[in-house]
């Protein structure tokens, strides 16, 4: 029985031994890019309400008594001259107080380094839909949380370039967090050790005190943490979001991709886009937002797709509606509910991702954890450093 016990504890050292190994040189090697990713999470997660303050004169208009809109299709063209563009994407409201939002995004040089020269035009249009008058125009390239935004997606890089190394940081990052709680976990759980290990000692010298804020806040935050790492490399890496969906699913077959065109023999009606949009308001009476993309100039197949959106702020829960481009005629339909679970999960990301998906106390949750990752490679290099002069004392000292 000794024996067996001995086995046990040598296999335990050998564990936390090798745990402590990788947990030093991976900390060292990704804490740069886990920080930058930990600080942007933080500024990103409450974006909206922020940007609802400060860009309040653009987002918001005062509606007439008799709030009836203009044709989207009538917005949509003064938004285009306003861009200087010939298509945009269109987000509605059904809450009267929004302005609408026409964006025109256009792709730059493909092998660009970084996320600017990446783009070549990235700006909304906001507009008053009773009035159609433009309340402001937002360069995304220029905006704050924009560039927060692309820092943390791939450090303002281009994508090809930027994605990996976020991806894999990330990926180093959750061995981190699992090498971590094998170094924290308590042999016992006596008093003593369970203050050392769940409370941290505001009164203890400096040493102690970071030794307690790299440990205590990363147990507390490891779950949320590890979901808000998993969720990250689900966009970085194909081959994760690819293992996600086929646990998810139970299956390695890809979801089946849409296969509806528009008639271009049709006899084409005066205004589809607004017969598309009027036809979507009936057909989502719980949408809190409507988007409406429309196929470019040329394109004699593409649809026109409308999607009711159901939350405030999140994504996950829509149905879209695809319609003809020349008659507005609706052709199908996809509703979230018909998802298979792979699906699902992987259109959930983004508001699991952000906390969206649990409302206010899901994005502080995400801000908190956020905070915490961002201080865990801070924390973890002065460990290291104190141990690396510790050391040197006692070659000196021999």
């Amino acid at each position: 029985m000794a024996a067996e016990n001995k086995k046990v504890k040598i296999a335990k050292s050998r564990a936390k031994k090798v745990a402590g190994i990788l947990h030093l040189w991976f900390g060292l090697a990704s804490g740069i890019v886990v920080m930058l990713l930990g600080i942007t999470g933080c500024l990103f997660v409450f974006q909206k309400e922020i940007s609802d303050v400060v860009y309040r004169d653009q987002l918001f208009v005062k509606p007439p008594a008799n709030a009836i809109t203009l044709p989207v299709s009538q917005l949509k063209e003064i938004a285009q001259k306003a861009l200087n563009c010939n298509n945009v994407y269109v987000t509605t409201y059904t809450n009267p107080e929004n302005a609408w939002e026409f964006m025109y995004y256009k792709a730059g040089d493909k092998n660009a380094l970084t996320f600017f020269g990446a783009v070549a035009a990235y700006k909304s249009a906001f507009i008053n839909p009773y009035t159609g008058q433009l309340t402001g125009i937002m360069d995304y390239e220029k905006n704050f949380f924009v560039i927060v935004k692309y820092l943390h997606w791939s450090l303002l890089l281009n994508d090809k370039y930027g994605q990996p190394v976020v991806g894999y940081s990330t990926l180093i990052f959750v061995v981190m967090l699992i090498t971590g709680l094998i170094l924290w976990w308590p042999k016992n759980l006596k008093k003593s050790n369970f203050n050392k290990s769940f409370k941290i000692n505001w009164k203890a010298r400096f040493k102690r005190l970071n030794y307690d804020l790299h440990n205590v806040p990363g147990f507390y935050a490891l779950l949320i943490t590890l979901v808000l790492a998993l969720t990250g490399m689900v966009w970085a890496m194909k081959w994760f979001q690819t293992i996600v969906y086929v646990v998810a699913s139970q299956s390695i077959t890809p979801p089946k991709p849409n296969t509806l065109v528009s008639d271009s023999t049709a006899a084409a009606l005066k205004d589809p886009l607004s017969i598309a949009f009027e036809t979507a308001r009936k057909q989502f009476p719980d949408a809190r937002r409507i988007t409406l993309s429309a196929p470019d100039e040329g394109d004699k197949t593409g649809l026109i797709s409308a999607s009711g959106y159901r939350g405030k702020e999140d994504y996950y829960d829509a149905d879209v509606i695809y319609f003809d481009q020349f008659t507005g005629a609706a052709l199908g339909r996809e509703n979230f509910k018909d998802k298979n679970n792979g699906e699902k999960i992987i259109t959930m990301n983004y508001d699991i991702h952000v906390g969206v998906i649990l409302g206010l106390p899901g994005k502080i949750l995400a801000f908190f954890s956020s905070f915490v990752a961002a201080s865990l490679p801070f924390t973890g290099f002065i460990i290291w450093l104190g141990r690396g002069k510790k050391k040197k004392k006692a070659m000196l000292a021999t």
